[in-house]
């Protein structure tokens, strides 16, 4: 079956989903986007979209920084996401990503005057990270992260991902799987697509939003699993030497997941295993996710 794809309200057949070549966000960047996932649990036949509403909430929040508007409500634009799911009914893990951005028109930088457009579609995604069973082998990016007074990393911008691809192209061409970028003042923000935590002496530790993090939902979902079994979690700075004498490391982003980091520029971190804290996280995380854990039953939104 080919997939479809939600424009602007209508549906269209995956090849026909295009955009035009002087679409104003294809240019500068100015689009805004959210990436989803929707989790098939094969012995329940149905699939799970993960904080459907918190996705949609910071969608929103950040179209009002770029002064997108768009015709749907939030809880319209939720009901149009879960209807492409079921448009789409593959019976497998996808990917959901929904854009709104500022369209086309004539070359200049004011984009007022342009419609305001949108759409959504599905993909299939298994793992994000091929070595994700086996921890991943990252580096500092020489790359600084952006900053909230020159860019907003704090939302998901279109124009922003530069630096999120320059660092995550650096990584992979120096044969690392990905990178960690410092923030200006050289403490730990994130990675190109993931946020950070740390596990030192039983206490999990993360890089608070103020230094250039995005704020994530599944960062939030990590804490709120970590005191729920009854972990310490600390949001604080980081500096780049705690990265290399932790117990404990991994990345979190609704693309991939909880993934276990075993050494950083070339360091082992630990005793270069998945550390035990990151193992009962990850499984944690996985089970709500898949809905087979009724505490966080409120995260899920069936789709079929």
């Amino acid at each position: 079956m080919s997939r479809k794809v939600l424009m602007n309200g209508a549906y269209v057949a995956w090849s026909d989903a295009t955009v035009h070549i002087s679409t104003h966000a294809l240019h500068y960047g100015t689009a805004v986007f959210e990436g989803i996932r929707a989790y098939y649990n094969d012995e329940a036949g149905q699939s799970f979209i993960v904080r459907l509403t918190e996705h949609v909430e910071r969608l929103y929040r950040n179209m009002r920084v770029l002064r997108l508007n768009i015709p749907l409500t939030k809880q319209e634009f939720a009901n149009a996401i879960v209807d492409v799911v079921r448009q789409n009914a593959l019976k497998e893990d996808v990917y959901i990503r929904p854009i709104v951005y500022w369209g086309a028109g004539t070359v200049g930088l004011y984009p007022y005057g342009r419609a305001n457009d949108y759409a959504i579609y599905v993909e299939p995604m298994g793992k994000y990270f091929d070595d994700i069973d086996a921890g991943l082998k990252v580096c500092v990016s020489s790359w600084a992260r952006i900053s909230d007074n020159s860019l907003p990393p704090t939302g998901k911008f279109a124009g922003a991902y530069v630096n999120n691809v320059l660092a995550k192209v650096e990584a992979v061409q120096n044969g690392y799987d990905e990178a960690i970028l410092l923030t200006k003042d050289g403490f730990v923000s994130e990675g190109s697509g993931e946020n950070v935590f740390l596990v030192r002496n039983g206490t999990v530790m993360t890089p608070p939003t103020s230094d250039d993090i995005l704020e994530g939902i599944t960062r939030d979902a990590i804490i709120t699993l970590s005191a729920d079994r009854g972990h310490k979690v600390v949001e604080r700075r980081i500096s780049r030497s705690e990265l290399y004498s932790t117990d404990e490391l991994f990345f979190t982003g609704t693309a991939g997941e909880v993934a276990p980091i075993t050494s950083v520029d070339g360091i082992v971190i630990g005793d270069g295993a998945v550390g035990a804290i990151t193992h009962e996280l990850k499984d944690a995380y996985f089970n709500a996710a898949r809905g087979n854990e009724p505490r966080y039953s409120q995260w899920l939104t069936s789709a079929f």
